[in-house]
């Protein structure tokens, strides 16, 4: 690792340029500005391949790191110092010479539902047009009522909430993080707050991702936004979705809470059609994150996890 100071306590923070990309952004450099205030923090925005693509289903695009690859270059150029992320956005595979240098505390990890007509799930007429563009989404909605149609939607947070509320759009509803309602101080449209036995979310939902380069200042300076009970619940589930080989191209969920020095992991896999769900639970210690995950990951595929995964590829 390389020992080099902070060039002129100048730390460069990159994001996409999103309202919600931009609020998280704002709130790692207050943390940092918080922890060394005696450093300039600056803000670099980015278009990723996600933004630049939005009349393509995400699932359909391919690849991994839809909207990270182009903030890992900079980070590899040293353009930037520091990349701020949503973590289930952020592939499980570490990138070479780069590292997770913090997990901030995380939000509330849940989904929601927005209704024009202010309903709950259970109280959609029947054949709802229902939009997501995730499969997990879609495949947990699906399982909980099969009579929906689930309609792909794009855009930004705001841009979906425009979308959802619209008399004459063609969605009766739209599904979208807690988190990111929450940090656009728009929680006044949530229809309902999608229970976690019905919605479990993807790995790492609700929770931010602050990447650097591999180097031993960077590390030193992020370790103090660091909040460790997150970092340990968000290791869990990753293990998970890595050991069942997934992205956020596939229906793969999973929720770790953690209890005093005890992880409590939930993972479940859906098939797209929403006919079957794998659901598998267990706790550990809090110290054996990565390795409980993994082992849930080899429940799953036991139960017949392969076969949901490759009919969703």
């Amino acid at each position: 690792m390389s020992e080099a100071p902070i060039s002129s306590q100048h730390f460069r923070l990159g994001t996409r340029s999103s309202d919600l990309a931009l609020w998280q952004t704002q709130h790692v450099r207050q943390l940092i500005r918080a922890a060394r205030p005696d450093i300039d923090v600056t803000v670099e925005t980015f278009s990723t391949k996600g933004d630049q693509i939005l009349d393509t289903p995400l699932p359909l695009i391919g690849g991994k790191g839809l909207f990270t690859a182009e903030l890992e270059s900079a980070l590899r150029g040293g353009g930037i110092d520091a990349a701020v992320h949503s973590l289930k956005d952020l592939p499980t595979e570490a990138p070479a010479g780069l590292a997770l240098g913090a997990v901030p505390i995380r939000a509330n990890p849940a989904d929601v539902l927005i209704s024009r007509s202010s309903l709950t799930l259970g109280r959609l007429p029947l054949g709802a047009t229902v939009g997501t563009s995730s499969r997990r989404r879609a495949a947990q909605l699906l399982n909980a009522r099969p009579d929906l149609r689930i309609a792909d939607i794009r855009g930004n947070v705001p841009t979906r909430i425009r979308k959802a509320l619209d008399p004459e759009g063609p969605y009766d509803g739209v599904v979208l993080a807690y988190a990111g309602l929450q940090r656009l101080e728009r929680l006044d449209v949530i229809s309902q707050v999608l229970p976690l036995a019905l919605m479990l979310p993807a790995p790492g939902q609700g929770a931010l991702a602050v990447q650097c380069r591999d180097e031993a200042h960077s590390l030193a300076l992020l370790a103090a936004l660091d909040h460790r009970p997150t970092r340990l619940a968000v290791t869990a589930e990753r293990a998970f979705l890595a050991g069942l080989g997934g992205g956020c191209a596939v229906p793969i969920a999973a929720y770790a809470l953690f209890e005093g020095e005890e992880l409590q992991l939930q993972g479940r896999v859906a098939a797209l059609d929403g006919s079957r769900q794998i659901d598998v639970s267990d706790r550990a210690p809090a110290a054996e994150a990565s390795a409980l995950g993994d082992r849930l990951a080899r429940e799953a595929l036991a139960l017949g996890a392969a076969q949901l995964l490759e009919e969703a590829t």
